[in-house]
């Protein structure tokens, strides 16, 4: 189905308002996600027949409070509504929704939709849980102010869609692509016009309102819990230990399974191809360096779940209203705290997602220090040399030690994210006071399809780099390992004559202050491409070292008689710090329009991370050798 075909609606409203659920609801499984032309702001797109057999395209356009386009996310909001984003974005219609709890906010956005001159169709999403908690409008004088048709809507529950789709194939016959009606005179609004439409919502509002909400006593309860300065701190951290704990009481019963299919999958092609060199590119090359990121999946889609559910409940509000002032005192804007979150699954839609913040220094400073968030790419990483150094054992009666440690490398990131935060601001960027307004949402249970839906998509995304980079990766790594072949009356195995054991052992002496044998060197190179090839870099090359217990045992059973102690932590500090990945670094041009802040954040990530393993190391062996 061509993107461009039939109608194009766009689905317009604030943030929290339901949005991403309406558009699931009308889609389902027919979503295309890309980028705006020169910039990286994700285009969400969707496909649906109306019941006259209407094809639509659904275009997901950013939350937005208003056309006034103080954001990158609002601009590209009000360029496609305006049809300023080029023909084959040109919008038909405008879907508009309301969140019927929180009237006033939505009322405003669709008095400046309207100066569009586009059709629109308003969905008051919402309204059980508006009139559960007593809110009761006359829906035929909200039709008549706004001069729209208004359908009431559920969408969680698929409640009102197919008024929806009834309503969109009456209104598509007087559709008219071409008329311009209000394009050409529309006016970006200004601070006053802004309180002009403030004020004739409210105006709206009192005549169509019958009866107002009564606040829920049970959400009360909760936010007098979760809102407070000191249980609310102390909830937050531990539903944040608890996905960590997670991540090695839960997934790893999926990663076994996993473990043992790539291991068969190993054994049987060397079995298949003996002493052959596509059998040792397929087994040692492909496999061995592909599995070892592969069985990490469970762990990342952990991650992802707990992030999905946390957002579609409402509780990730809360958590940035709670982070505001810890925010505030290293002089970052509470809508910082969203982006450093998303980067914990992925720094590049963490740096994405900083598009909301208004503040250019506050924004710039978000960017540089969202790497230091522990992205799921490090997740291998750790999971690797965790259970190789770690012992998994309970402590405290009720502990795994293992998840401990992952809690404290996730812990330090987050803490030396915050403090390079405040240095930034304290020395480099001139501080501008800025107030914070946070929205809480209203407390949602999460829907089993959304929630599928969405964690579908990180899936998706490590699947693709597994097949395609890290794929690509490792046949070139496998070639390099591989060839020149060792000599006759060669007496170490055969990668030390190759070009990556040349390479790394001519690299080694700039790591040896911090006990990087040259294996982990040599896997250093290619992790520049993606920090968890890092993984595979490593499982290949040992595989190709002669070691058969990579195959009878696994690359975390060989690491830990093959690594001091030293060595093993040196790394794990090494990658609290280190630089991202490339694809980060080019999101971050793009996002900044300069190089200048990509180097910035490559260079002081490395001096960090050089520093953290030298002091890691040195003061391990110290230990060691004094205890």
């Amino acid at each position: 189905m061509a993107a461009n075909s039939g109608i194009r609606i766009a689905l317009v409203g604030n943030p929290n308002c339901g949005k991403t659920a309406l558009f699931n609801a009308l889609t389902g499984s027919k979503q295309r996600v890309a980028n705006y032309a020169g910039v990286t702001v994700e285009k969400k797109h969707g496909y649906f027949i109306t019941p006259q057999h209407a094809v639509c395209t659904l275009i997901d356009l950013p939350g937005t409070y208003s056309l006034r386009a103080r954001s990158l996310d609002e601009r590209i909001t009000r360029d496609v509504v305006m049809n300023q984003c080029g023909d084959e974005l040109d919008i038909d219609l405008i879907l508009c929704i309301l969140d019927a709890t929180n009237l006033l906010n939505g009322l405003r956005l669709a008095l400046e939709l309207k100066q569009s001159g586009k059709p629109i169709i308003v969905a008051l999403n919402m309204s059980d849980l508006a009139k559960n908690m007593g809110y009761h409008y006359d829906i035929a004088k909200l039709q008549n102010e706004l001069g729209c048709e208004i359908i009431e809507t559920t969408a969680i529950k698929k409640l009102g869609i197919k008024e929806l789709l009834f309503t969109i194939d009456k209104i598509i016959p007087g559709l008219n692509s071409n008329a311009q009606t209000g394009l050409n005179t529309w006016r970006e609004p200004d601070i006053a016009t802004s309180r002009n439409y403030h004020i004739l919502a409210n105006q709206i509002l009192t005549k169509v309102k019958l009866s107002d909400g009564i606040p829920s006593r049970w959400s009360d309860g909760i936010d007098s819990v979760l809102l407070h300065p000191v249980c609310g701190v102390a909830v937050l951290l531990i539903v944040l230990f608890l996905v960590f704990q997670s991540v090695f009481s839960w997934a790893v019963i999926l990663q076994d399974v996993l473990q043992t299919a790539l291991d068969s999958l190993q054994g049987a092609v060397l079995n298949f191809l003996p002493n052959s060199l596509l059998g040792s590119l397929l087994s040692n090359g492909i496999i061995a360096g592909v599995g070892s990121v592969l069985v990490f999946l469970p762990q990342i889609l952990t991650i992802s779940l707990f992030i999905v559910l946390l957002e579609d409940s409402g509780y990730m509000s809360r958590a940035a209203f709670l982070m505001d002032k810890i925010m505030g005192s290293v002089g970052l804007n509470s809508r910082a705290f969203i982006p450093l979150l998303s980067s914990f699954a992925c720094a590049i839609p963490g740096i994405m997602a900083t598009r909301t913040i208004e503040n250019r220094n506050d924004r710039l400073i978000t960017i540089l220090i969202s790497p230091l968030m522990t992205c799921s790419a490090r997740l291998p990483i750790y999971t690797l040399l965790i259970s190789a150094l770690i012992p998994a054992r309970i402590v405290w009666g009720f502990l795994n030690l293992q998840g401990l440690v992952m809690f404290m490398l996730y812990f330090l990131g987050m803490f030396f994210g915050l403090l390079a935060a405040f240095i930034m601001n304290l020395f480099f960027f001139k501080k501008e006071h800025q107030v914070s307004i946070i929205e809480l949402p209203s407390y949602k249970i999460p829907v089993l399809k959304n929630v599928l839906i969405e964690l579908i998509k990180p899936a998706k995304m490590f699947l693709r780099r597994a097949g395609t980079v890290i794929v690509a990766i490792m046949i070139v790594l496998w070639f390099l390992s591989s060839f020149p072949l060792a000599p006759s009356n060669a007496v170490m195995p055969a990668i030390n004559y190759s070009f990556v054991g040349i390479l790394g052992k001519w690299l080694h002496p700039l790591f040896a202050p911090i006990g990087f044998p040259w294996q982990v060197v040599a896997a250093l190179i290619p992790g520049i491409a993606a920090r968890e090839v890092v993984v595979s870099a490593l499982g290949t090359i040992y595989s190709l070292s002669g070691n058969d217990d990579v195959l009878a045992k696994g690359l975390s059973a060989v690491l830990s008689q093959s690594w001091s102690l030293a060595t093993g932590l040196s790394l794990l500090a090494w990658y609290v710090f280190a630089p991202q990945c490339a694809s980060t670094l080019a999101v971050v041009r793009r996002e900044t329009n300069s190089w200048r802040w990509p180097c910035i954040m490559f260079a002081y990530q490395i001096i960090l991370a050089y520093a953290a393993a030298f002091i890691v190391y040195n003061i391990t062996v110290w230990l060691s050798s004094h205890i």
